[in-house]
This record gives C-alpha cells, sequence and structure tokens, in this order.
C-alpha cells in the first residue's frame, strides 16, 4: 500500500492579497470556500459538485496555495478545512466581507 502524500501550505505570514482574491475569483473556487465556511471539513466529494476530479484537482491546488483551505490525508480521503484563524489573523474582516457578497 502506498503512502499518500502529504499537502504543503504556506505560513501565514507568506499570504498575499494578490493570491487570495485571484483564487476566490473564480466561481467554482468561491463556491468550495462557502460552503467549508459552513462546516469543520468536507471531503473533496463532498464539493465537487459533480465536477470531474481532474479539475477539482486544480481548483483545490489553487486554495491551497492561496493559503484558504487545509487539506489532510485520513486513509485514502482527503478532508479539507477553511484557515479561518489564519485568515483572519493576516488579513482581518476580508474572508467574512467577501462571504457576505452575494
Amino acid at each position: 500500500m502506498c503512502a499518500m502524500r502529504a499537502y504543503t501550505h504556506p505560513n501565514p505570514e507568506d499570504l498575499t492579497l494578490e493570491r487570495l482574491l485571484y483564487a476566490l475569483s473564480d466561481p467554482v473556487r468561491l463556491e468550495i470556500v462557502r460552503c467549508l465556511a459552513g462546516v469543520a471539513e468536507a471531503t473533496c466529494g463532498e464539493l465537487d459538485g459533480g465536477r470531474p476530479k481532474s479539475s477539482m484537482s486544480h481548483h483545490f491546488r489553487v486554495l491551497r496555495e492561496a493559503g484558504l483551505v487545509q487539506t489532510r490525508n485520513v486513509g485514502t480521503t482527503h478532508m479539507n478545512s477553511l484557515r479561518h484563524e489564519v485568515l483572519e489573523s493576516r488579513f482581518p474582516g476580508l474572508l467574512g466581507n467577501v462571504l457576505s457578497q452575494r
């Protein structure tokens, strides 16, 4: 059995507003963030909306690299959570303001 690779996530001080806004500019990624804002964590399958796995892998990578999402392996499942505390500490009020817009 192969071990799943661990994901890397940027340190809070390395988060940039430009990367966050780019990640949130895509409707699919914004939808993922909105869904994660309402739960402690969710699997990729719970968040894919029926979209192809390859497409969703790209979206989750962009969200992780921007620092919005934390992904951890649980067996063969990827569990995703929103990095609320990190984002609020680095950019106070930003996430709340973005999520309140419709």
